[in-house]
């Protein structure tokens, strides 16, 4: 077994990618947004934490959040917000030999990607990585389209144009 080495820095912001286990073709995250929003909500009401940026695709999240002062466990967050989704859906996906023995279900991916914020730049970055996601995944033509995100968030507060990353149709054509 692996030993992972995590970085707990309380109050820190922090960038994650947690992806389901079965990726391809899998479209349970926005099937099924408003059980993951709810459990969303629960979670930061026992456990706070700001969302700094969330987009929500059909397999796999991105989110930069921050940590209340005094507060580094962002694990906890994750476990609650995995396994609270895993327990609210019916149990229909197919396991592993090595999950069925875990008591596992099949939903996520064990592990998830965490990387810590460094400064005001590397902040920006891991933002518009988020905000670009369902853009750079050509899941819509231009990154407003999207429903399942804090892009509105930042363009209701001045922060983004609502055309930010361009419209790709018209630029596939050549500017028409």
């Amino acid at each position: 077994m692996s030993n992972y080495r995590r970085a707990f820095v309380p109050g820190a912001t922090w960038f994650f990618t947690v992806n389901l286990l079965q990726r391809r073709g899998n479209d349970l995250l926005v099937r099924e947004i408003a059980l993951f929003r709810q459990v969303l909500r629960r979670v930061r009401q026992r456990y706070p934490f700001q969302i700094d940026a969330w987009v929500v695709l059909p397999e796999h999240m991105h989110c930069v959040f921050t940590l209340p002062a005094g507060d580094s466990d962002f694990s906890l967050r994750w476990r609650l917000i995995k396994s609270g989704f895993s327990r609210a859906l019916p149990k229909t996906e197919a396991l592993s030999a090595v999950r069925q023995a875990a008591g596992e279900r099949g939903i996520w991916q064990r592990h998830y990607w965490e990387h810590l914020i460094r400064d005001e730049a590397d902040f920006q970055r891991h933002v518009d990585y988020v905000h670009v996601n369902p853009l750079k995944h050509g899941l819509v033509q231009r990154v407003g389209d999207w429903p399942y995100f804090t892009f509105h968030r930042y363009v209701e507060a001045g922060i983004y144009p609502m055309d930010w990353c361009g419209d790709v149709a018209t630029e596939i054509r050549g500017g028409d």
